[in-house]
């Protein structure tokens, strides 16, 4: 029987428990602070599938990390796909429709994505696309930055643990999966659908629609990141790839936010 240290699921387990929970609390509190359209725009950073992808990088390998980066920017489209399809097709019922909805339309994305095989270079200009489409089709009278919801008392033990096990979940049946399809699953929009959830829950579906329109303005960074990973994991390796990723991502993070404020209501 294999030791435990040689199992995918106890790699890097402990680094794993600690890394991810602060990751999702940090940014739970910056956007509990400043509302509902800056906890979108802040889960476009990768708090998840970027350790994802590193933990991936440290378990199976650069070659299998930078191929699981290109399934991932892929997979930003998806997120763009599962927040209109969850304001458009269920919002306006319940949350409980939207979630099914997003998911139901995500999984579609992610079957057509793993069947097609773009060259890497056309990669970032479909998502870039894809987001600007998304962002013109998503209500645009509903964002509000400077109001910020009120906290539910399982909020952020919630949150933890679903980021936590998607972390361990992912990179545990990666093997299996393979680079591309663990890739294109890991962007699946699970805080994003939280926030959008309680925000929904709380306030009805203009403020959860807040929530992903923050969210498509924050994916460019996410993009941008992704695409760095892919091309640079090979030739930097982890530490000089996932730096120039990072300083990538936050640059057009900063970016994206002054795009974002002078479309937001109520912004002093």
């Amino acid at each position: 029987m294999p030791a435990l240290s040689q199992n995918p699921m106890f790699q890097n387990l402990p680094l794993k428990l600690v890394v991810t929970p602060v990751l999702i609390t940090g940014a739970t509190l910056v956007g509990r602070r400043w509302g509902d359209a800056m906890s979108g725009w802040l889960v476009g950073l990768p708090l998840t599938s970027g350790p994802v992808v590193f933990f991936l990088a440290l378990d199976q390998g650069n070659r299998f990390a930078a191929v699981a980066a290109l399934g991932v920017l892929l997979g930003v489209t998806s997120q763009a796909v599962f927040g209109l399809a969850y304001v458009w097709l269920g919002g306006k019922r319940s949350w409980t429709v939207g979630v099914a909805a997003g998911t139901a339309f995500f999984g579609l994305a992610t079957v057509l994505f793993d069947v097609l095989r773009l060259p890497p270079v056309v990669e970032p200009v479909l998502v870039a696309i894809s987001l600007v489409i998304a962002i013109a089709l998503m209500p645009r009278n509903v964002i509000r930055i400077s109001e910020a919801g009120k906290a539910e008392p399982a909020d952020i033990p919630l949150r933890i643990a679903i980021a936590t096990g998607l972390v361990v979940g992912l990179t545990a049946v990666a093997p299996a999966l393979g680079p591309r399809l663990s890739g294109l699953l890991s962007p699946f929009p699970l805080y994003a659908a939280i926030l959008a959830v309680f925000a929904h829950r709380r306030d009805g579906i203009d403020s959860a629609a807040a929530v992903w329109r923050g969210l498509m303005f924050g994916l460019f960074a996410f993009a941008a990141f992704f695409s760095v990973l892919g091309a640079t994991l090979g030739s930097l390796g982890i530490g000089g790839a996932f730096l120039l990723a990072v300083v990538v991502a936050l640059v057009i993070q900063a970016a994206a936010l002054v795009a974002l404020r002078p479309r937001v209501k109520g912004t002093k």
